[in-house]
């Protein structure tokens, strides 16, 4: 909002200068984007009067004029398209300085001289732009200065145009009446506002009005005006103070209206009498009900939008903006009927921006307005027009739902709450005062520790809901700049750290250190990309997607890093190693989809993708590509920090987007709790890639369990080592093989790994050989040859047994 600082000191006039004003507002958060001189930097340019003109004679496009300043005469030549006889100029001096320090001198123009200057806006830095000389009203008094005229400057004061960047939460301030609230409470001056009196009515013309949405409009106020001049001039200073408002002036009804909007903060509106058909009924519109707005926009109205109608057609968006059809005419208005209303902010809310619109009485309605306001703004409206346009007023109509008009706030401050928010004491005097002057209602509370006070906020301060408000309040008049700077001090005990759990940051560091670089996705994805990877889970859609590409929530994590993988191959970055931790969201069938807790499944997942070459770019290295078992071996040097690892398999599986012969389920003590394989190729093409992409995706929780270490004395006695080549199956697994052997070499092997298969020449094609290395160790002694060949034997007894393992010969 930007408003005029002399008109601001009208109603509350601190002893400051103009910065300190303004460094006064924002530091009572009320910030202030701009400063700006409301007019251009000018001098002696006095008021004058064109007494007559001729042709110039050697110029077409040039007048002579005779101009008086009521004193003496003066010969101009003005080249503007509308000089007229008696018409009142603003008339620059010889020796005035227009804006951009333009100094005034005598000219002669094609052999006629010239003893000054008539005036436009644009040229004294009023106006952006002007189509000719400024006429001014036929009443203006010649010969004063302009500055003095325009009340451009006051006290020795030149006017400045503020503009205050206000906050949601303080649509009371949206005016002059609220700004100088502000203003008298922060610098404790009174603030004097005009008396506003009511107008007894002079004639009995009243209309009916009728509240169907009282939820909405729970307060309505009406008055006709008949017998009035439209065609008067709005009075200079009310044009002045419009225009530093940054409103043009259009005709006095819409000039007081909006002057009242400025003033008090109550937006109204005046309907052309002649136009309605019947009385005024508030209520929510048909749908695709079509209106014609004062912009020329015919819009088709939705059923959630509340209008201002008659018995035949809508009038009005409510709160928005009026309809061309019954708004004033200069041509034909002479009956009006005056309009001020108190609508709900949520009714309002939003309603201009759904029409593309957005206006100052939607700025304001949104916010809130004083609901106590309505008779007052229609009084003093009244009171400006039959001074402006003349008439006569009728009896003010006013229909309210009082089930539906909110109530000033009732809310207790605990006097010791001040402190411990604060950090200060404010004396129980001056906290009373601070209330006081905000227009607050109080009344003393004793009760021990909950001494304080009983507050009733006024009607105008609708953000008053709770004591944070009262006490933010507090800060705020005692001033920000006022309060102690103190170290916050709290207990803060170190939390256990439970050896048992990976913590997410070693989890982090470990595949960090593995190249990976962690990805932060959405959570909700494309569906058709959460398809392909998913298709036997039908996801959550939401009911209000930014976009139609992320409208269901993901149910794995792969949609996000194949969509991030994808971005970056198309960018030249082929090499892709992510990992990303987070929720996935699975609907559960047959449970009520209302009650989320019971029918969406959110667990944290760990996923991780690899493509791309083994290493970078090197003359060292070749170009291998990733394979299955790079992205295995990176997970288990992740469960490696764990001491878990001989508590997973993983054991050959399908998933419907992992490729066959490449796809393990990831197994925890027997359970499945993750899946890890190759991209199925018949998936790479609809997601954009055209290399091979590996995927894995775990639970977290199982990710994070830690065997704890416990102490085991190292054994002094050396072990003992055999090496088996066993033949088996070749769909037999390398991980079964070893759990049958765990189960049968005795409680002191040591040590158990593959390290060679083979297949070819002298092995069945339908079997493989597989080269393992077993160590035993005793802690107390040495172990003879018998013990470990009798620990041998039934190894493989048992393997000949389980799987038709036999010894390679």
């Amino acid at each position: 909002m930007q408003f005029s600082e002399l008109w601001l000191r009208e109603w509350a006039n601190p002893a400051l200068e103009t910065q300190e004003l303004v460094d006064q507002i924002t530091m009572a958060g009320l910030e202030v984007d701009a400063i700006e001189a409301a007019a251009g930097e000018f001098s002696g340019i006095v008021v004058a009067q064109i007494v007559s003109f001729e042709k110039h004679p050697e110029a077409d496009k040039l007048n002579v004029c005779k101009v008086t300043d009521g004193s003496e005469e003066f010969q101009i030549v003005c080249g503007a398209p509308n000089v007229r006889e008696g018409m009142v100029i603003p008339f620059a001096k010889i020796g005035a300085v227009l804006p951009g320090d333009f100094k005034i001198k005598k000219a002669k123009l094609r052999g006629v001289e010239s003893f000054g200057m008539l005036c436009a806006e644009e040229e004294m830095g009023i106006a952006d732009k002007s189509d000719g000389l400024w006429d001014l009203p036929a009443d203006a008094p010649l010969g004063v200065c302009m500055r003095e005229y325009l009340g451009l400057s006051r006290g020795g004061r030149d006017d400045k145009i503020i503009d205050v960047d206000l906050t949601p939460n303080r649509g009371d301030c949206l005016s002059i009446a609220g700004l100088s609230r502000e203003v008298g409470v922060l610098n404790k001056v009174d603030v004097t506002a005009p008396v506003i009196e009511a107008v007894a009515a002079t004639i009995d013309t009243a209309i009916d009005v009728q509240l169907q949405a009282p939820d909405a409009c729970p307060r309505y106020v009406g008055r006709v005006i008949k017998g009035i001049n439209i065609k008067a001039a709005s009075p200079l200073w009310m044009q002045e103070k419009l225009r530093r408002s940054g409103i043009r002036s259009i005709d006095p009804v819409v000039d007081v209206t909006n002057f009242i909007l400025l003033e008090l903060g109550q937006p109204m509106h005046a309907f052309d009498l002649a136009k309605l058909d019947g009385g005024i009924i508030v209520r929510k519109a048909t749908q695709d009900e079509t209106l014609v707005l004062l912009d020329d926009q015919e819009i088709k109205l939705n059923s959630d939008t509340l209008v201002i109608a008659d018995n035949s057609k809508a009038l009005a968006m409510a709160g928005v903006m009026g309809g061309a059809e019954s708004g004033v005419n200069a041509e034909t208005t002479q009956d009006i009927l005056l309009e001020s209303a108190y609508f709900n902010p949520i009714a309002i809310a939003g309603k201009a921006r759904n029409y593309g619109l957005h206006t100052d009485s939607s700025h304001r309605f949104e916010r809130g307005v004083d609901f106590e306001l309505q008779r007052t703004a229609i009084e003093r409206a009244t009171t400006l027009l039959l001074e402006i346009v003349g008439g006569e007023a009728g009896p003010v109509v006013e229909k309210t739902s009082e089930a539906d008009l909110p109530s000033c706030a009732e809310i207790t401050l605990v006097e010791a709450s001040i402190e411990k928010m604060l950090g200060l004491t404010i004396e129980a005097g001056e906290v009373e005062e601070i209330l006081t002057r905000l227009g607050m209602q109080i009344s003393k509370i004793d009760s021990g520790d909950k001494s304080g006070w009983k507050v009733i906020a006024p009607s105008y301060r609708f953000d008053m809901a709770i004591e944070a408000d009262l006490i933010e309040e507090l800060a705020r008049i005692y001033g920000y700049n006022r309060l102690p700077v103190r170290t916050p001090m709290a207990a803060t005990p170190l939390l256990p750290v439970p050896e048992n759990e990976l913590a997410m940051k070693d989890v982090r560091r470990q595949l960090v250190g593995r190249g990976y670089q962690e990805a932060i996705t959405y959570s909700f994805v494309d569906p058709a990309t959460q398809k392909l990877l998913d298709p036997e889970v039908a996801p959550l859609a939401l009911a209000n997607p930014i976009s139609a590409d992320l409208s269901v929530m993901r149910t794995n994590l792969w949609a996000g890093l194949v969509q991030t993988a994808v971005h970056n191959i198309k960018r030249q970055q082929p090499r892709v190693r992510l990992f990303e931790t987070g929720l996935s969201f699975v609907p559960q069938p047959g449970k009520d989809p209302s009650n989320l807790d019971e029918s969406l499944v959110q667990d944290p997942k760990l996923a991780m993708l690899l493509t791309g070459t083994r290493t970078e770019q090197s003359w060292s290295e070749g170009d291998q590509n990733v394979d299955f078992f790079d992205l295995k071996g990176d997970f288990e040097s992740l469960i490696a920090r764990t001491g878990s690892q001989a508590r997973y398999a993983f054991v050959p599986a399908e998933h419907p987007a992992l490729q066959p012969g490449q796809t393990a389920s990831i197994q925890l003590d027997g359970i499945a709790v993750g899946w890890i394989g190759a991209l199925h190729p018949n998936l790479a093409k609809p997601l954009g890639l055209k290399q091979a992409v590996y995927l894995l995706e775990i639970s977290l929780k199982a990710v994070r369990q830690v065997e704890v270490p416990t102490f085991k004395p190292l054994s002094k006695f050396p072990g003992m080592s055999r090496d088996l080549a066993l033949v088996v199956t070749n769909s037999t697994s390398v991980a079964d093989v070893m759990s049958l052997i765990r189960e049968k070499a005795g409680d002191y092997l040591t040590k158990l790994n593959l390290f060679d298969i083979y297949q070819g020449k002298g092995i069945d094609p339908d079997r493989k050989s597989l080269a393992l290395g077993l160590t035993w160790q005793h802690p107390s002694r040495t172990l003879n040859e018998e013990e470990v060949n009798e620990a041998v034997d039934n190894i493989l007894a048992h393997l000949a047994d389980r799987i038709d393992a036999q010894l390679r010969g």
